[in-house]
C-alpha cells in the first residue's frame, strides 16, 4: 500500500481511539477534570505519566539533539531521568498525602498566603506555556510531514486536534487517552530501532547494537560514526562536550530540578487513591520511561550514521541532488530540510564548514521521524512512527494545558477572585482557559525560540528556578516563611527570565536579544537553556535569608509540615 494512504489509516485509527476515549471518559465534575476522580490504578497512572512525561522533546527531538551533539547530548538523558527520581522520592508522595488538586494550592496553604499562591500560579503559567511551545513545535513537525504540508499548516491542524480532546475530557479523559498514546509511542519508537539495529549491527536489541560492530566488519558502530563525522570536519561524536564541563553540569542540574518542579507531572500523582500508590506509580512510570530513554542513544547514533552515508556513500563521493532519495524530497516540502548548490556542481556536499556546507537546513527535530525512511524500512513502520510522534506531542501538550487551566480556574478564579462560584462554573472556566492557552501556545509555536527539546529545556530551567525550591523548602523546612518563599520565587524566576531574554530575546523575539546568544556573553560559560540551576540557587538563598529576618510560620503550619513527612497513616489519602 502507498505510504501516504497507509499513514492516513494508521494515524486516523489512533486519533479515533484517542477521541473515542475522550468522549467515553468525559469529565462530569471538577474532581474528574482536575485529578480523574482520584481513583486511577498505579500501573495505569505510571503509563499515563510516562506518556505525559515523554513529550515531543523526548520522542521527536531528544535523539535528534544527541545525533548532532554526540556525547554532549547526554545532558538530556541524565537530567530528565535523574529529575524524575527526585520527583518520585522527594516530592510526589508528600504532595499526594496533602491531597490538594494543584501545586499552587499547596504552596498557598503551606506558606499561608494568597500572594504566594498567585506567584506560584504566575510561575506555573510561564513554565507551562514555554513548555507547550516545544510541544507545538513537535506537533507542527509531525503534522507537516504526515500531511505533506508546510510547518505552519501542520501546526494549525495539530492545535485543532489538541483542542478537541483536551478541552473535552479534562484529567479523566487525558489519563486514559495517554495510556493509549504510550502504547502507540513506545511501539513507534522501539520497532524502527530494532529494524535499524538489525540492519547495521545484526543485533535486534538497539541498546546492545550501539556498542556492537557493523555487519560483516570488525569495526564498531561508534568508531565508524566518529570517523565519518571527523572526516566532514565535525568534532568526534563520542567525546564532544556540550560547550564545556561546567555548562554540561549546569544543564544536567537544571533539567533535574526542573523535572522535579513540573506541575503537569506532579498533578499526575494526585490521581491515585493512596499515598503508597503515588510511590508505586512513580516506579512504574520510571520503568516505562526507561524503555525509550535507553533506546534513544542508539536511535541517535544510527540515524546520524545513516544520514551521513546517504549523502556521502563513499569518502569524498557525494550524492547528486537529482538522485536524492524520496525521503529527502518529502522533507523538503515541509521546509525543515533544504539544499543549496553553492558551487553549482549538482552534488550535495555536507560539511562542518558553513561556506562549503550545502545542506543549509537540517532541522534536528526531523531525525527520528525521518530515520525509518532513510533506512528504507517498510511503509507500515514509517506510518507507525508518524503516529508515535503525534502521540508524544499531543499527550504532553494536553497535560500541560490542563495544568495551565487548573491554575487559572481553580487557583486564581475559585481560590482568589470568586470563591463562591459553582462547580459547573469552575469547570466551564477551566475549559475556556485551556482553549485560550492552546491559541496562545500555538501562536508562539509559529516562531519557537529553539528546537523542541531546546525550548523544553528553557521551561525546565524556569521550573527549576521557581517552583522546585518552593516545594522542597515547603516540605522539608518548617522555618521558611511566606515572605521568604515569595521573595525566593520572584528572585529565582526573575533572574532566569532576565538571563534568557537578554540572550534569546524578550518573549523569545530574537531581534530584542540585547546581548546575543553567543558564549562570550554567558555567565561562567553557562548557556541560557542551562541557567535554571543558577536561578534555583538564587531562590534558595533569598528565601532562607528573608526567612531568618521575618516572623516564623504559625504553629499550625509547622504542624502541617511535620505531618506531611510522617509515614504513619500514609496508606490513607487525606481528602480535602
Amino acid at each position: 500500500m502507498e505510504l501516504q494512504t497507509l499513514t492516513y489509516i494508521v494515524v486516523g485509527i489512533s486519533f479515533a481511539i484517542y477521541i473515542g476515549i475522550a468522549i467515553w471518559a468525559r469529565a462530569g465534575s471538577t474532581k474528574d477534570f482536575y485529578i480523574a476522580g482520584g481513583g486511577v490504578h498505579p500501573i495505569a497512572n505510571g503509563m499515563a505519566t510516562a506518556a505525559d512525561w515523554m513529550s515531543a522533546a523526548s520522542f521527536i527531538s531528544m535523539a535528534g539533539l544527541i545525533a548532532f551533539m554526540g556525547y554532549g547530548g547526554s545532558v538530556f538523558l541524565m537530567g530528565w531521568t535523574g529529575g524524575f527520581v527526585i520527583l518520585a522520592m522527594l516530592l510526589a508522595p508528600y504532595l499526594r498525602k496533602y491531597g490538594k488538586f494543584t501545586v499552587p494550592e499547596f504552596i498557598g496553604d503551606r506558606f499561608y498566603s494568597r500572594t504566594a499562591r498567585v506567584v506560584a500560579v504566575v510561575c506555573l503559567i510561564i513554565c507551562s506555556v514555554t513548555y507547550v511551545i516545544g510541544q507545538m513545535k513537535g506537533i507542527g513537525v509531525a503534522f507537516s510531514r504526515f500531511l505533506e504540508v508546510d510547518y505552519g499548516t501542520g501546526l494549525l491542524v495539530g492545535m485543532c486536534i489538541v483542542f478537541f480532546y483536551a478541552v473535552l475530557g479534562g484529567m479523566k479523559g487525558i489519563t486514559y487517552t495517554q495510556i493509549a498514546q504510550y502504547c502507540v509511542l513506545i511501539l513507534a519508537y522501539t520497532i524502527p530501532a530494532i529494524f535499524i539495529s538489525l540492519q547495521l549491527t545484526g543485533n535486534p536489541i538497539p541498546q546492545l547494537g550501539l556498542g556492537g560492530t557493523l555487519v560483516g566488519t570488525d569495526t564498531f558502530l561508534l568508531d565508524r560514526l566518529d570517523q565519518v563525522v571527523v572526516d566532514l570536519g565535525f568534532r568526534e561524536y563520542t567525546t564532544d562536550l556540550r560547550i564545556s564541563s561546567v555548562n554540561m553540569f549546569a544543564y544536567t542540574a537544571s533539567l533535574m530540578f526542573g523535572t522535579a518542579g513540573l506541575p503537569h507531572v506532579i498533578i499526575r500523582f494526585f490521581t491515585v487513591p493512596k499515598v503508597r500508590d503515588a510511590r508505586s506509580s512513580a516506579g512504574w512510570a520510571l520503568i516505562f520511561i526507561t524503555i525509550l530513554y535507553t533506546t534513544a542513544p542508539a536511535v541517535a547514533a544510527m540515524a546520524r550514521l545513516n544520514l551521513v552515508q546517504t549523502i556521502e556513500p563513499e569518502a569524498g563521493n557525494y550524492l547528486a541532488y537529482e538522485e536524492r532519495p524520496q525521503w529527502f524530497k518529502n522533507w523538503e516540502k515541509t521546509g525543515l530540510l533544504a539544499f543549496e548548490d553553492k558551487n553549482d556542481d549538482g552534488l550535495m556536499q555536507y560539511s562542518a564548514d558553513e561556506s562549503k556546507n550545502e545542506l543549509v537546513k537540517v532541522d534536528q527535530d526531523i531525525i527520528v521521524l525521518a530515520n525509518p525512511e532513510i533506512a528504507q524500512l517498510p511503509n507500515w513502520v514509517i506510518a507507525l512512527v508518524a503516529a508515535g510522534g503525534l502521540a508524544a506531542a499531543l499527550s504532553t501538550a494536553a497535560g500541560l494545558l490542563l495544568a495551565i487551566a487548573s491554575a487559572i480556574s481553580h487557583d486564581l478564579l475559585k481560590g482568589i477572585i470568586a470563591p463562591n462560584i459553582s462547580e459547573k462554573q469552575e469547570l466551564r472556566a477551566s475549559r475556556v482557559a485551556m482553549a485560550l492557552a492552546i491559541v496562545g501556545a500555538g501562536y508562539l509555536g509559529f516562531n519557537p525560540p529553539d528546537f523542541a527539546a531546546g525550548t523544553v529545556a528553557l521551561a525546565f530551567g524556569l521550573a527549576a528556578s521557581s517552583i522546585f525550591p518552593a516545594l522542597m523548602m515547603g516540605i522539608f523546612s518548617n522555618r521558611v516563611t511566606k515572605e521568604g518563599a515569595i521573595a525566593g520565587m520572584l528572585a529565582g524566576i526573575g533572574i532566569t527570565l532576565f538571563y534568557v531574554f537578554q540572550h534569546k530575546g524578550i518573549m523569545f523575539v530574537a531581534s530584542t536579544a540585547f546581548l546575543g546568544d553567543t558564549s562570550p556573553n554567558w555567565f561562567l560559560g553557562i548557556e541560557p537553556n542551562a541557567f535554571g540551576v543558577v536561578g534555583a540557587i538564587v531562590n534558595f538563598t533569598v528565601a532562607i535569608a528573608v526567612s531568618t529576618v521575618t516572623a516564623a510560620p504559625p504553629a499550625e503550619v509547622r504542624d502541617m509540615v511535620e505531618n506531611i513527612r510522617i509515614p504513619a497513616g500514609a496508606e490513607t489519602a487525606v481528602e480535602h
